[in-house]
C-alpha cells in the first residue's frame, strides 16, 4: 500500500510530534494530519474535503475521547467505512472490547521506547493488509 493518508488524533504534543515524524519517514504515508482530540477529528472529517485512508486515535483525550469519536464514526454511513486503529497507554480489556464492537481494526499499546514507535506505521500497514 502506497500514498496513504492517515489522520492521527493525539492530545499529547510530544507524542504528536513523534507520530508526525515516524509516519513522514515511512514511504507509504504521503499525507499525515494531526488533530488534538475526538472533536477535532470529527470536525476534520465533517469538512469532507480529503478523507483519510486510515484513522489512528488515542483513547484518553480531553474534550472528546477516542471512544466517543469512534461511536460517532460508527453511527455515520459516510464515515464508518474508514478503517480505525486505536492506541493507548491503557491496555484496558473493556476499552478493547468496546473499540472492537465499534469496528476498530486494531488496538495498539503506546510504546515506551522510540524504536517501538517506529514500528507503528508498519503495524498499521499489516493490519490494513489483513482487512482486505
Amino acid at each position: 500500500m502506497k500514498n496513504l493518508h492517515i489522520l492521527i488524533a493525539e492530545d499529547d504534543p510530544d507524542d504528536g510530534e513523534i507520530m508526525l515524524e515516524i509516519f513522514s519517514q515511512h514511504g507509504s504515508y504521503t499525507q499525515i494530519n494531526l488533530v488534538k482530540n475526538g472533536l477535532e477529528l470529527l470536525q476534520y472529517l465533517s469538512q469532507g474535503t480529503e478523507m483519510p485512508d486510515v484513522i489512528l486515535t488515542d483513547i484518553n483525550m480531553p474534550i472528546m475521547s477516542g471512544i466517543e469519536a469512534l461511536e460517532k464514526l460508527h453511527e455515520s454511513d459516510n464515515l464508518s467505512s474508514i478503517p480505525t486503529i486505536v492506541y493507548s497507554s491503557t491496555l484496558n480489556p473493556a476499552y478493547q472490547i468496546k473499540c472492537m464492537n465499534l469496528g476498530t481494526k486494531g488496538f495498539l499499546v503506546k510504546p515506551l521506547k522510540m524504536t517501538d514507535y517506529k514500528k507503528i506505521p508498519v503495524t498499521i500497514l499489516e493490519i490494513l493488509a489483513g482487512q482486505k
